[in-house]
C-alpha cells in the first residue's frame, strides 16, 4: 500500500490518510492495492477476478452486470480507481470509482462500487479500503468521494455515515430504475447521495476510529418499527423550526425482500416519505444510531 510520489503526499493530511489506510489494512489482515499494480506483480488475472467478486457479492448472473473485467481495466488505464484487497494472495474484497465534477466544476471521485467477498462482513475489510480509496483521492487533490446507497440497508447507513464520517445531501426516488441482480431485483432503487469529504473533521476522526456519534436527546420518532418489525408511521409529529425526528429503517432488510417482498416495499414507502420530501426543502440528516435510526433536523 504504498502512497505514490508527489507534490500531494507531502500534506500532511494526505499523508495522515495514508498512515490510517496502513493501519486499517493491517487490523484488518488484508493488503490494500490498485488491480494495476496487482495485475503485474503475480496476480495476472486480477481485473476478472475483481469482476467475479462483485458478481457473486451482488449474486449477479453474469460478472458484467455489475462491472466486466474489460470496464474495470479501462477505469483503470484511464487514471480511476480500480483497487483490491488481498488476504494471502486472496481477493476478498474491491473497490471501483471515478472521476467527476458537480454543477459547479469542483472534481470529486464518485465510488462506482465496493463489495466485500460473501460471508466476509464485519472484518473491516470494507473500512481498509475506504481508507485506502480516502487516501488515494487526497494524494491526487480530489477533495471528496460521492455515491449512492440504499437508505434501507442499516449496517451501509451506519457504515458510512458513523464509521466514515460521510454526509447525507440527497434523497433519490428510483435513481437506478427496475435492478436485476439477486440483492435488488423486484425492489424500487431509491438511493440516498452521500458525500464524504475527506478533510472534515469527522471523516478524519472516523480515520482514527471515532465514529461520528448522534445525540438522540430532544427527538421525536417519525418512523418507527412495531414488534413484528412493520413501519410504524407517526404523522402526527410536528415539524417545527428546530425540529429533531427519527425514521427508523428494517432490522435487515436483505433478509426481509426475498422473504416478505411487500414487507419491503412498505418499509420503501415509508421511508421515503418521511425523506424525500424533508431533505428536498432543506432538512439534513444529522447522522445514523447503531440500532438504525436516522436524526432528520432542520438545524443547521
Amino acid at each position: 500500500m504504498t502512497p505514490p510520489t508527489g507534490a500531494a503526499v507531502g500534506g500532511s493530511l494526505a499523508a495522515d490518510a495514508w498512515a490510517c489506510a496502513e493501519a486499517a489494512g493491517q487490523r484488518a489482515g488484508v493488503e490494500v492495492v490498485e488491480t494495476a499494480a496487482a495485475a503485474g506483480a503475480g496476480h495476472a488475472a486480477a481485473y476478472e477476478d475483481t469482476s467475479l467478486l462483485l458478481q457473486r457479492v451482488w449474486r449477479a448472473d453474469h460478472p458484467a452486470e455489475i462491472a466486466s473485467p474489460g470496464l474495470l481495466r479501462t477505469y483503470a488505464h484511464s487514471g480511476n480507481y480500480v483497487a483490491g484487497a488481498y488476504r494471502g494472495g486472496r481477493l476478498v474484497g474491491a473497490a471501483v470509482g471515478f472521476f467527476g465534477r458537480d454543477r459547479g466544476g469542483a472534481p470529486h471521485l464518485h465510488s462506482f462500487v465496493a463489495g466485500v467477498e460473501p460471508g466476509g462482513l464485519g472484518q473491516g475489510v470494507g473500512f481498509a479500503l475506504k481508507q485506502h480509496q480516502r487516501a488515494w483521492s487526497l494524494a491526487r487533490d480530489v477533495p471528496e468521494v460521492r455515491w449512492t446507497y440504499d437508505p434501507l440497508v442499516r449496517r451501509n447507513a451506519y457504515f458510512n455515515l458513523a464509521k466514515l464520517g460521510g454526509r447525507v445531501v440527497r434523497y433519490l426516488p428510483e435513481f437506478y430504475g427496475a435492478m436485476a441482480d439477486g440483492i435488488n431485483s423486484g425492489d424500487l432503487s431509491d438511493r440516498l447521495l452521500l458525500v464524504w469529504r475527506l478533510d472534515a473533521p469527522e471523516a478524519v476522526a472516523a480515520a482514527h476510529g471515532t465514529p461520528v456519534a448522534v445525540d438522540v436527546a430532544g427527538t421525536a420518532t417519525l418512523l418507527d418499527r412495531d414488534a413484528d418489525g412493520a413501519p410504524v408511521p407517526a404523522p402526527g409529529v410536528a415539524d417545527g423550526p428546530a425540529a429533531r425526528l427519527l425514521v427508523a429503517v428494517p432490522t435487515d432488510v436483505e433478509d426481509l425482500r426475498p422473504r416478505d417482498p411487500a414487507a419491503a416495499v412498505a418499509w420503501r414507502l415509508a421511508v421515503r416519505e418521511a425523506m424525500a420530501g424533508r431533505l428536498a426543502a432543506g432538512w439534513r440528516v444529522a447522522g445514523v444510531t447503531r440500532d438504525g435510526f436516522y436524526l432528520l433536523t432542520t438545524e443547521a
